[in-house]
Order: structure tokens, then sequence, then C-alpha cells
């Protein structure tokens, strides 16, 4: 049973959403395939992609090439090609703001209009891009030559004091959705604030009953411990980890401990890898570099109504004065040997029905030697030489995510 573009190899949607998709090996070529057409060959898919966060951006293009030195992305239709990025799921993210009725509001009405522009991208090049809803849509999404489009909510605080919304969301076609990002919220604890619930909310105990009910994948990603343990606990489906770490390679709150990576497996998740360099490596407060940063960023923000070359102008000046700040204070920067310690330390534990990749593309991540989806090429290449199989990279690079939605669609209720 693999992912290929061959489609899906199972007896079923039961078999979908109960079974490893690499529970067998898969039958023996004549010729071993090059690490490089193994990439090519396998539907790779990233289950955390922020890359909608440019989308509305004056004069920036998906269909174009950009680039670190340009404005800082990592993402775009040509560099998921050149990459063999598939796809994946794409965040429909909102900072936390104040939770007061204006800020609530005004998240909610951000995250709509996140939701549009998704939707936009892909009505405006569907030669190029289609949306999926169920597992089963990748394989038939990817056997036409098009990228797949999933799409996620990360910090559900767009929800306001009414869960219900959650049903809208739904029907734009968000298939995974995470309580909390950085800060506290309405619903749950960050992992990266001081405790205020202990855990979930009574709205977010709401919050996972709903998600339940409509097939909505649960994401732990940025959940404190407790809300881990908690929605693995009330969750009819197994939840996932979009883009985290592991805690035994570098110890970060963000980062799971052993026990709930072994969890995840035990229920037949997954842990998606994240490539954010703070999780990487440790890194010291340095409060005159991000006095430094916040005046270059506030210098050249552009005004409303700003052409696009003067945005353009803009962020390549930002980029320019931002890596001069890197080199006046400089930090420790994670390379790709040490995002693949996290990779390894997870295989290790779990296996490859397990571990999957999330890498925060566009949202801070990106390491030394894996700077874009150019380089996920390598990550393959690193794997086969460990002696992972095709069927076993199948899940890797996607399989395992598919199985938890399927998973999530078969306990749903509504």
């Amino acid at each position: 049973m693999e992912l290929s573009r061959r489609g899906l190899m199972v007896n079923g949607a039961a078999a979908l959403a109960l079974a490893p998709l690499a529970a067998q090996g898969t039958s023996q070529a004549a010729t071993p395939l090059s690490s490089a057409a193994l990439h090519r060959k396998l539907i790779c898919l990233d289950t955390h992609l922020d890359t909608p966060m440019s989308f509305a951006r004056t004069g920036w293009d998906m269909m174009k090439r950009h680039g670190g030195d340009i404005d800082a992305t990592q993402v775009d239709y040509p560099r998921m090609v050149e990459g063999g990025l598939d796809g994946g799921f794409f965040a429909i993210y909102t900072p936390q703001a104040p939770l007061t009725e204006a800020g609530l509001l005004a998240m909610r009405d951000a995250a709509f209009l996140r939701a549009a522009e998704i939707r936009e991208l892909v009505a405006a090049h569907p030669e190029k891009f289609e949306l999926a809803f169920v597992p089963e849509d990748a394989a038939r999404i990817a056997a036409k030559g098009k990228r797949i489009v999933y799409q996620s909510i990360e910090n559900s605080s767009i929800l306001g004091n009414d869960v219900s919304l959650l049903r809208v969301f739904y029907r734009l076609g968000v298939r995974m959705a995470g309580p909390v990002h950085f800060l506290n919220n309405q619903l749950a604890d960050s992992a990266t604030d001081t405790k205020k619930w202990g855990g979930l909310s009574p709205m977010g105990k709401d919050f996972v009953a709903l998600a339940n009910d409509l097939g909505i994948v649960l994401d732990a990603s940025h959940a404190s411990d407790d809300v881990f343990d908690q929605m693995s606990d009330l969750s009819r489906s197994a939840i996932i980890c979009s883009h985290s770490g592991c805690r035994a390679v570098h110890d970060h709150p963000r980062n799971l401990d052993d026990a709930r990576i072994k969890r995840l497996a035990a229920a037949g998740s997954t842990i998606q890898i994240n490539s954010y360099n703070e999780y990487l490596v440790t890194i010291l407060p340095n409060p005159e570099r991000d006095k430094a940063v916040g005046a270059v960023r506030s210098e050249l923000r552009v005004k409303p109504g700003a052409s696009a070359a003067d945005v353009a102008k803009a962020a390549r000046a930002q980029v320019a004065a931002i890596k001069a700040l890197d080199k006046q204070y400089p930090i420790p920067r994670a390379t790709f040997e040490t995002y693949m310690q996290h990779v390894m330390h997870a295989l290790d534990l779990v296996g490859p029905d397990h571990v999957g990749i999330g890498a925060d593309w566009d949202g801070g991540g990106g390491v030394i030697g894996m700077e874009d989806v150019t380089s996920l090429p390598k990550i393959t290449d690193r794997l086969v030489k460990a002696g992972y199989t095709e069927a076993q990279l199948s899940n890797f690079w996607g399989g395992n995510a598919l199985r938890v939605l399927g998973m999530a669609q078969a306990a749903r209720k509504v």
C-alpha cells in the first residue's frame, strides 16, 4: 500500500482511515530509483504552509519565483515544482488579538478574508491548483499534475465566543484546526504563555467535540502539554501535531516530549517536524537586536495604497536590513543537520508510520541548508540512505497525515 501518483492502493475508506498506508512493501523495480526520482514519484505534502499570508500582498504572485533575497518567502508555484512539494495544508493564520469584542471580530473577519484568498488563488489557476477535502483527493489531484490545497486553521480564537462558527469554516474546506497560537486565548493555554485555564477552557472542550462531529483533525501544535493531554483524552479521533519538534533533541515548550510522541503514535497519528529556528537551537534574549529589528520594520512598512513596485522595493530593503542586523547581532542558526536530528529521533522513536513534515514555511521555518521548499529532496535522499523504503517514505511524505484525516472523517457525526 503506497501513496504515489498511481493512487491510494487501499481497500475502502475504512482501510484508509484505520490502517497504516505502508503496512506492506512495494514491488521490486528492475532498476532501483534514485532518491531524486523517488522524491518526484511520491506525493509530498507539508501539513503547515503559512504561504497564504503573502496572497494579499500587493504585487506578489504565487505563479512567479520569489526568494529569500527578494521578499523572504519560501514557497511559490515554481519552487513547489522544483522541490517536488505537491501541496499540503494551507493555513488560515490569524495573530492573537485582545479578547475584546472588537479584537475577536477583527480576527474573525481576517480569517474569512484569508480563506477567500486561498480560494481565489485556486480559482485563478485551476490548471495548477485544486482544493482538497478528503484523503482520496490527494492522489486524484496529483495524478492531474496539480498542487493539492487542503486548508487548516492556526489559532481558532477566530471563532470568537461561538464555536458553531467552525461549521462555516468546515463548509469553506477547513479540515484541520489548532485551538491556540503563541498566546492563551478563550479556548486553551498556549505552550509559550503562562497557564490560564490549566489546559482547555469550557469553550475549548466544546471546540473539541464540534471538531470531532465535523470531521476536522485537531492540531495540538502551539498548545500546552495540558491541552495536548486533554484533547487526546476527549477526542474520538486521533489528534495531530502539524508542525512540532522533539523535546528530547531540543528542550523547548513548543516541542513534544517522547511520551507524547508515543501517545500520538499509539493513537495512529503523527508528529510533523517543524524547522522554526527557535525550536531547534537555543536563542538567548537580545533586547538591542529586537529593538533594531522593530525599528527597521517600522521604517520600511509600506503605506496602504502603495504600488507593487514600492512594495517590492520595501521588501528587498527590509531583507537587506535584517541581514545586516544578523551580522551586527548574530544569533545561533540551526542547520539541515540540526533539523534532521529531530526527524531521525522521531523516526527512531515511533517509526515512519508516525512522522512527517510540517516545516512552517513562510511562518518562520527554514534552516541553513534548507532555506526553502527547493531543498526538500535532501530529506528524501537522507532517508533513502538511512534505509527507508518507498512504501515507508510514501507514508512519511503524506500518507500518515492523510490517514489521520481519514480517521477524523470516519468519526464525524454530521
